[in-house]
């Protein structure tokens, strides 16, 4: 496994976005398949749904897995987490110059994110508050998502959730008879291609659809 480092961002933000952000990331579609999670950057609509579920009241870091362009990290800043409290663990070389020169103030680190452990001890993190993740989970076997998972949630603040966004309906990661607390939210529609978001927790319930009363089957 590559040795991990941190990026030092740059004293500015210098967010060119659009269709250059595109380009990047079908490009890094083409190079890299098996490390980028979805086949078109996230719309607004899913980036917004991924960082609701995260309690900006929760104290300690928010880490992004994979967070390829920055759009979650832009959302997460939108629901009021201070770039301070961001953790970016990002492998691609291309897209870590990239945050760093996006988004000043975080702390970013180029390196694989099924290192997560590791990275929270070395960097001598307190429990982090919320993990989301953009990483493609499915082209992993069931048991290192699972593991990913479990290890996030064993590292996390006792209310902290950890976030996955999926074009399929089944949740990403094997949980069934687990004992973590999973929600889905509602599909979201305006997104290419349409996803639901699931957030996992320490407990146990049913799966239930984000707002609904009932569980969901």
């Amino acid at each position: 496994m590559d040795k991990p480092h941190s990026i030092e961002p740059s004293s500015s933000r210098t967010p060119r976005k659009g269709a250059a952000d595109v380009l990047r990331f079908l490009r890094s579609v083409v190079t890299a398949p098996l490390r980028t999670g979805a086949q078109w950057p996230s719309g607004k609509a899913l980036c917004q749904a991924m960082a609701a579920p995260v309690d900006p009241n929760v104290p300690g870091p928010i880490i992004e897995l994979g967070p390829g362009t920055g759009v979650v990290t832009e959302a997460l800043i939108a629901r009021g987490i201070p770039a301070s409290r961001l953790i970016l663990i990002e492998y691609s070389p291309q897209f870590s110059k990239l945050l760093a020169e996006r988004y000043p103030g975080v702390r970013l680190i180029q390196g694989d994110a099924y290192a997560l452990q590791e990275h929270v001890r070395r960097l001598g993190l307190a429990p982090p508050a919320a993990v989301v993740s953009s990483l493609p989970l499915l082209t992993q076997p069931p048991a290192r998502r699972l593991e990913l998972l479990r290890a996030a949630l064993r590292l996390m603040h006792p209310d902290g959730v950890f976030v996955q966004f999926t074009y399929f309906r089944d949740s990403p990661i094997p949980v069934e008879g687990t004992g973590i607390a999973t929600k889905v939210s509602p599909r979201i529609w305006l997104n290419i291609w349409p996803a639901l978001v699931y957030s996992y927790r320490r407990g146990h319930t049913r799966k239930r659809r984000a707002g609904d009363g009932a569980s969901a089957e």
